[in-house]
């Protein structure tokens, strides 16, 4: 019982700090606030409503990730090193690739929803 109480500690310690040192994730977090609501709305059917939120989420997951990756990076020391930049570029795309994947998905969503 003492580990799942530690881990829910560490998880929302993570995102307190996620809320407070990233402005990308706190944006994210708060489109979530109107992006939810009308995934529930857009969607068809339950699964459509499930996927438009659950993919959404994938967006502030990615930013989480590549945060992290980022505070490594940045722990090891303020100099360049090419395999740091490639670290932290590699997370920006992951990031980037999180974001169309989800306007792909909810634009072909709403496509059928409309069309």
């Amino acid at each position: 019982m003492r580990r799942i109480l530690n881990a829910f500690h560490y998880t929302f310690a993570g995102f307190k700090a996620a809320w407070i040192n990233e402005a990308a994730f706190r944006a994210e977090i708060i489109i979530a606030i109107f992006m939810v609501p009308l995934g529930l709305w857009l969607g068809s059917s339950g699964t459509q409503r499930a996927i438009l939120v659950g993919i959404y989420f994938l967006i502030p997951l990615a930013e989480l990730l590549n945060s992290a990756i980022e505070a490594i990076v940045d722990r090891m020391g303020p100099e360049r090193h090419e395999l740091s930049g490639r670290a932290k570029d590699l997370g920006s795309a992951a990031v980037f690739l999180s974001i169309c994947i989800a306007l792909i998905v909810w634009m072909t969503i709403a496509y059928d929803r409309f069309f």
